[in-house]
């Protein structure tokens, strides 16, 4: 009882704690990386990969989240620090660029942490360097399987890495963040499994349609915890981005094609959409069946397997664009008589509700934007939000 008397004495600064997450979430990215990583090619489920090469899905991290990637990135320079002090060369910037070394293969690529050379377990050979944190539980599996085992992730990363420079061989250093023991393990390059994992990457990003799932069960661990569920097992519909348009298609040097405007796309017209999008068919596959078609109308015209209405994505009123199945939180609703009535009669459309809400989160109240039932950001407790929460 003390100490829940003495917590309420206590000043915590909750607007102060609100605005510092507000600016971390303000600052973030929207997570659509513009190729395939080398960080990501280990994963163990082709479709996984496959949906976040086509940006199907933006993944929205909290502001704790956020400040912990930042904190994992900012010991990168700490661990390197420390091979520099003990002799060890170590280079993780190409001078060329005042940035992290960075490779490509078409769409495929990936930013290497840095190269090391003086390393006191083999002075006379150039290492890849791969920096990465871990907590307590993850740290220990690393020291009882390695990295290959434990983390084949990051294994898979440094084979890429290898391939790419030449080198054959791989320092992974892994920090406990918990108490700050150390893990460094030397990697041999394995050419077989590079090859492997660089046509892995061409098959995902060759492939028209999503490829076989990891497993057919919604309530498997591994795709219980993947970002993609809701779209793989469920009846979400991917983003509006060119990447899940049917007109658009990866071409060579890492650019995409659009063959309705006659263009490759620069990653902002990527992101942004237009109207003219046309959903990929089996995008929509979980929950309707494409029926028929219209080149020259550009329409795709489906058939809802539980209501049984036909509904087009194609231009309104009487069809559908890509942004409004995007948005339209249930999709009994489209094709539905009296929906295609008001739609009509209004000229309306499906539109993503935003709204401002408060949220109990830490240390107190905080503001977040909320865009069709989802987290989007934190936001200052201004008088402005403050009455948009009110609303």
């Amino acid at each position: 009882m003390a100490e829940v008397a003495l917590r309420a004495d206590l000043k915590l600064a909750t607007a102060t704690l609100a605005a510092i997450e507000a600016a971390v979430a303000a600052g973030a990215d929207d997570g659509l990386r513009p190729h395939l990583g080398a960080s990501q090619i280990g994963g163990e489920c082709e479709r996984a990969l496959w949906y976040s090469f086509r940006w199907t899905a933006m993944r929205r991290f909290e502001p704790r989240l956020l400040r912990l990637f930042a904190r994992g990135q900012r010991e990168e320079d700490s661990l390197a620090a420390l091979l520099s002090a003990a002799g060890v060369t170590v280079v993780t910037e190409n001078p060329a660029t005042c940035r992290q070394y960075e490779f490509k293969t078409g769409h495929f690529g990936g930013s290497m942490d840095g190269a090391i050379h003086g390393l006191p377990d083999a002075p006379k050979t150039w290492h890849v360097v791969e920096f990465k944190t871990h907590n307590a539980k993850s740290f220990a599996d690393l020291e009882k399987h390695g990295v290959e085992k434990s983390k084949p992730q990051h294994w898979s990363q440094m084979q890429c890495y290898m391939a790419w420079t030449g080198m054959t061989r791989a320092l992974y250093v892994g920090v406990c963040k918990d108490d700050d023991r150390l893990h460094l393990e030397r990697i041999d390059y394995d050419r077989s499994a590079a090859e492997a994992l660089f046509a892995r990457a061409m098959r995902i990003i060759d492939a028209a349609e999503p490829l076989p799932r990891i497993s057919e069960r919604p309530d498997w661990y591994q795709c219980k915890l993947c970002d993609h569920h809701a779209l793989c097992h469920g009846s979400a519909v991917p983003l509006p981005t060119c990447r899940s348009c049917a007109h658009v298609t990866p071409v060579e040097d890492g650019q995409w094609h659009c063959a309705r405007h006659g263009k490759l796309l620069e990653v902002a017209e990527q992101k942004a959409g237009c109207q003219a999008h046309r959903y990929i068919p089996v995008l929509l596959a979980n929950f309707a069946d494409a029926v028929d078609a219209d080149t020259e109308a550009n329409s795709i015209t489906y058939r809802h397997r539980v209501t049984g209405h036909a509904f087009t994505n194609g231009l309104p009123p009487e069809g559908y664009e890509s942004a409004e199945i995007h948005a339209c939180e249930d999709k009994k609703a489209l094709g539905d008589p009296s929906v295609r009535e008001f739609r009509l009669e209004f000229d309306a459309r499906i539109v993503e509700e935003e709204v401002v809400m408060w949220k109990e989160h830490e240390h107190g109240r905080h503001l977040g934007l909320y865009r069709g039932g989802k987290w989007i950001t934190w936001l200052p407790q201004t008088e402005e939000n403050i009455m948009r929460a009110a609303a």
